[in-house]
């Protein structure tokens, strides 16, 4: 199994179970955790199968109740935090492809796919079409393990296996990806894993390729140091006593960013941005006092926007 800890570098690969492939996994779980009796917060029955089929023992652990949220003080969150933090994310983008979808698009793009399963758990439209796109190996990966339990897509899947640093417009148009129909875009979870050169040809490769009335939700980062600070290498102390040796601040690239709002906007998109704490509140929770959790209140947003 690869290492989880080293830095990232130029043309750096990865899978499932180690550096940026691992925290698909570890949302991955999270999403597992979030979506159990007796109080599920969401609907994700897919993501524990690809979790257990990734195989790394840590989340394996997490899924089996064997590591002590509750009980070890140097644990930077509760059990009930963790389902509360991704259910807020995860309902944030799934009511963004709701809410485009009935609206009338029907062209969605999932960015960095990952374990994501919304094109085999959401109810889509009659028409949709759903790409996803993620490096080869992730996509073979979740389409077999789907595959081998008896899921199927809700909606027309298109899976586009490359990686983001290559000509991944060029790869939807070969799936046939209509550059005249408006399109619903998530780029969730992947801004921070992107150099900031690398963030803005993103947002301009998806508006060069979206038509009038396509939307785009992403998250807003203003202040990269909360994933590199004292607070978030105090996270890696913890996780690694419990067997997983990853450290976000050497996985994401640090330094100044143009915040994705302010691009957007400069580039032809209507931004609307919805403050963390703001989405915590419409889904009936309270943003914890939690030193890690309460940085991300002013640093981290999410925005929906919508083009022309």
């Amino acid at each position: 199994m690869s290492s989880l800890g080293s830095a990232r570098s130029e043309g750096d690969t990865w899978d499932l179970a180690s550096s940026v492939g691992a925290t698909a996994t570890m949302v991955a779980s999270a999403r597992a955790l979030a979506s159990r009796d007796p109080d599920p917060l969401l609907d994700d029955r897919f993501a524990e199968p690809l979790v257990r089929a990734v195989g790394h023992p840590f989340f394996t652990r997490m899924l089996d109740g064997e590591i002590p949220f509750d009980t070890d003080e140097e644990v930077p969150i509760t059990l009930q935090q963790r389902r509360e933090q991704i259910a807020v994310r995860t309902r944030f983008f799934d009511d963004f492809f709701r809410t485009a979808t009935n609206d009338g698009l029907r062209q969605a793009v999932i960015l960095a796919s990952g374990l994501d399963a919304r094109a085999y758990r959401l109810s889509w439209p009659a028409g949709t079409v759903v790409f996803e796109v993620d490096q080869p190996e992730v996509i073979a990966f979740k389409s077999t393990t789907l595959a081998q339990i008896g899921a199927e897509a809700t909606t027309e899947r298109r899976a586009v296996g490359i990686d983001l640093r290559e000509d991944w417009p060029q790869a939807l148009r070969d799936n046939f990806f209509d550059t005249t129909a408006p399109t619903a875009w998530i780029a969730e979870g992947l801004l921070p894993y992107l150099p900031p050169d690398a963030q803005d040809r993103l947002l301009d490769n998806i508006t060069a390729l979206s038509a009038p009335g396509s939307r785009l939700a992403t998250e807003n980062i203003t202040d990269m140091s909360v994933f590199t600070d004292e607070r978030a290498r105090a996270m890696r102390t913890a996780w690694r006593k419990h067997g997983l040796d990853i450290d976000v601040a050497d996985l994401v690239w640090a330094g100044p960013r143009r915040p994705a709002a302010e691009h957007l906007a400069a580039t032809g998109w209507t931004v609307t941005e919805y403050a963390t704490e703001q989405l915590y509140d419409e889904h009936g929770f309270v943003l914890p006092d939690n030193e890690v959790l309460a940085e991300f209140r002013h640093a981290v947003s999410y925005i929906s926007a919508q083009l022309g």
